[in-house]
């Protein structure tokens, strides 16, 4: 989820935030997230599990042994310490390109390969990438209130520092405008949704997901993000006003296969949220809306 924005918005508090919204570690989960920060010695004093998801956010600098793992002893590193959790990349551009490509593997295969001259060392990292840039270099591109000093071509060196095939892997990309005064302010019914009422809608979604691949004779999948490409023309069927809009879209946007499954998945995954068995054009066109990076590739 890559979060595109101007200024201050509060981005590392919505990050911090995100694992509120998910559903409680299962005993596996923890088990596993506790393995490894057990390898890593981060366990604290008297702590024998992890018990709530895990938000790792390193610093841009960050080398890419210390994001990806590896070094002379191997061992996990960011990506595999947010396992079953949430890993925060702020300011995504200006992470070194190479390390950032390194990330691609990662996130569709939800382990990380090392690869040593005798043998080969895997450690899990089913994650959830969350990334924040702006929109350019001075971060004014987009406000209505502040001038962008930043040239087109700026922009345009400052964009191109993250490859399209890792925005491709992503699966939300959306624009997070300064949040205003009286939303600061907001108290009782005005100030918008709490984190457990939202948990629980996202609790019942993931229900509903468990049964539908259940009764699918899928029991390795679990979530709509692990379909399989098969499994995506399985569940997510169209009627002819959502063929309609996603063929559109993939013509005038040049979504790529990847990006149309990913499509697919996010609108499965609202029309579970919204209780709807079929996916409907709505939700198409709002996970198309999920895509913004892709009208600048």
């Amino acid at each position: 989820m890559v979060l595109a924005h101007d200024t201050v918005t509060g981005k590392t508090m919505l990050a911090k935030r995100i694992p509120t919204i998910l559903p409680p570690l299962s005993p596996e989960e923890s088990l596993e997230t506790t393995r490894i920060y057990s390898s890593r010695g981060l366990l604290g004093a008297g702590q024998s599990l992890i018990a709530s998801r895990p938000v790792r956010t390193p610093h841009h600098s960050t080398s890419s042994a210390a994001l990806i793992g590896g070094g002379v002893v191997p061992q996990a590193g960011e990506i595999s310490l947010a396992h079953h959790g949430v890993l925060f990349l702020d300011e995504l551009p200006e992470f070194n390109r190479v390390t950032l490509e390194m990330i691609r593997q990662p996130l569709e295969d939800r382990c990380v390969t090392i690869p040593r001259v005798h043998s080969t060392i895997k450690f899990p990292a089913s994650i959830m990438l969350v990334a924040a840039m702006n929109p350019c270099p001075c971060g004014y591109f987009t406000d209505p209130k502040r001038p962008c000093k930043c040239s087109p071509m700026t922009i345009e060196r400052y964009l191109a520092k993250i490859s399209g095939p890792l925005i491709d892997r992503i699966d939300i990309h959306i624009e997070v405008p300064p949040v205003a005064w009286r939303d600061l302010r907001a108290e009782g019914p005005n100030s918008g949704a709490t984190s457990q009422s939202i948990r629980q809608a996202v609790m019942a979604a993931r229900q509903v997901q468990r049964e539908r691949f259940h009764v699918g004779g899928n029991g390795a999948t679990t979530t709509n993000a692990t379909m399989s490409p098969r499994q995506v023309r399985q569940f997510c069927k169209l009627d002819a006003p959502g063929e309609a809009l996603l063929k559109q879209a993939m013509t005038e946007l040049g979504l790529s296969a990847r990006a149309h499954d990913k499509v697919l998945r996010i609108a499965r995954t609202i029309a579970d949220l919204e209780n709807s068995p079929e996916v409907q054009s709505q939700h198409v066109a709002e996970a198309v809306q999920y895509r913004r990076l892709d009208r600048r590739l």
